[in-house]
C-alpha cells in the first residue's frame, strides 16, 4: 500500500514539474523560432529557388538526392542564422522601427549572447553538411560564411546593403554548380548576375516599407539612395535579371517552358510596379512577398524542360 502511494505521489511530483518545464521552455523555444524567422519563411524561399534553378541547371535536369538534401537543408540553416545574427548587428535599433520592435531581442526574451551562439550554432551545421560535397563546394563556403556575417553591417556604412545582401544570397549557386558539375561555367556567373539583379530589385521594395525610420536612425538602403527614382531603378534591375535568364536559356538551349516561366515573371514584376506606384508601405511589403511566386514560377519552367 506504502508502494501504491510512493507511486502516485511520484506521479503527481513528476506531472507537475513536466508541466512547469513546458509552461516555461515552449515560450523560450518559440522565441527561438521568431529569431530565426521560422514564423516568416520568405526569407527561406528567396534564397531556395535560386539555388535550386543552379542545381537543375548544373547537373542538366538531375541532381543528386545527396546533393538536393544538403543544399536545401543548408538554405534553411544559413537563413536562420543570417536572421539571428541580423538582429544581433541591429538591436539598437529594431527598437525605434515599428515592423521590428517585437522582435525576441528588442522584447528581452533572447539574450545577444543566446543570439550569437544560435548563430554561431546553425552556421556550424550548415558546414558539416557542405563536408558532404567536394573540396570546391567546400572553399567556396568560407566565402560564403563571410558574406553572411559581414552583411548585417553592411547598412551602416553604405547605401548599397541590398548589393551585398545580392553577393551573399546568390552564392549559393556557384557552390551548387560547384557540387554539381565541380567546375563553374559562364553560366554560373550569368545566373549570379540575375539572381543579384533580381535580389537588388525585392530588396529594395523590402527597404521601402521603413524608408522613412532608415532616414531618421541613418541607416541606408537603395531605397534612400534612388529616391524618386525607385520604381525605375526596380525596373531596370528586374528587366536585366530576365535576360540576363533568357541569355543562360540561350545558351544551354532550353525549351520553350523556361521561356515562358520568363514571360510570366514579367508580368509578375509589371504587377509588382503597379503595387508600388503610390509608396504605401503595406503595398511595398506585398509587392517584396510577391517575389516568392516569380522564384518559383522560374523553378517550374526549368522543371519542365527537357534539359
Amino acid at each position: 500500500m506504502r508502494y501504491v502511494q510512493w507511486i502516485k505521489s511520484s506521479h503527481s511530483y513528476l506531472s507537475v514539474t513536466v508541466a512547469r518545464w513546458l509552461d516555461h521552455s515552449l515560450p523560450r523555444w518559440r522565441s527561438f523560432a521568431q529569431l530565426i524567422r521560422l514564423d516568416r519563411p520568405i526569407g527561406i524561399y528567396l534564397l531556395l529557388w535560386p539555388t535550386l534553378w543552379a542545381l537543375w541547371l548544373a547537373a542538366r535536369g538531375t541532381p543528386s538526392d545527396q546533393n538536393l538534401f544538403i543544399f536545401i537543408a543548408g538554405v534553411v540553416l544559413t537563413r536562420s542564422a543570417g536572421c539571428a545574427i541580423n538582429d544581433y548587428a541591429d538591436r539598437h535599433f529594431d527598437g525605434h522601427i515599428k515592423r521590428t520592435q517585437q522582435r525576441p531581442l528588442i522584447t528581452g526574451k533572447v539574450t545577444p549572447k543566446e543570439a550569437l551562439i544560435v548563430s554561431g550554432g546553425l552556421f556550424l551545421l550548415a558546414f558539416v553538411l557542405v563536408l558532404g560535397t567536394n573540396g570546391l563546394t567546400i572553399v567556396l563556403s568560407f566565402v560564403a560564411l563571410g558574406l553572411a556575417a559581414v552583411y548585417p553591417f553592411a547598412k551602416r556604412y553604405t547605401h548599397l546593403p541590398q548589393v551585398v545582401l545580392g553577393v551573399a544570397f546568390g552564392w549559393s549557386i556557384p557552390m551548387a554548380y560547384a557540387a554539381e558539375a565541380g567546375v563553374l561555367s559562364t553560366q554560373t556567373w550569368l545566373l549570379f548576375i540575375a539572381n543579384l539583379l533580381w535580389t537588388v530589385a525585392y530588396d529594395t521594395q523590402y527597404a521601402m516599407v521603413d524608408r522613412d525610420d532608415d532616414m531618421r536612425f541613418g541607416i541606408k538602403s537603395t531605397a534612400i539612395l534612388f529616391g524618386d527614382l525607385d520604381n525605375l531603378m526596380i525596373g531596370c534591375c528586374q528587366v536585366f535579371a530576365l535576360i540576363s535568364l533568357a541569355v543562360v536559356g540561350l545558351q544551354l538551349g532550353l525549351s520553350w517552358p523556361f521561356f515562358l516561366s520568363l514571360v510570366v515573371a514579367l508580368g509578375a514584376f509589371s504587377y509588382q510596379q503597379w503595387l508600388t506606384r503610390d509608396r504605401e508601405h503595406e503595398a511595398c511589403f506585398k509587392a517584396f512577398l510577391s517575389n516568392h511566386w516569380v522564384g518559383a514560377i522560374i523553378f517550374l519552367g526549368l522543371l519542365t524542360c527537357h534539359l
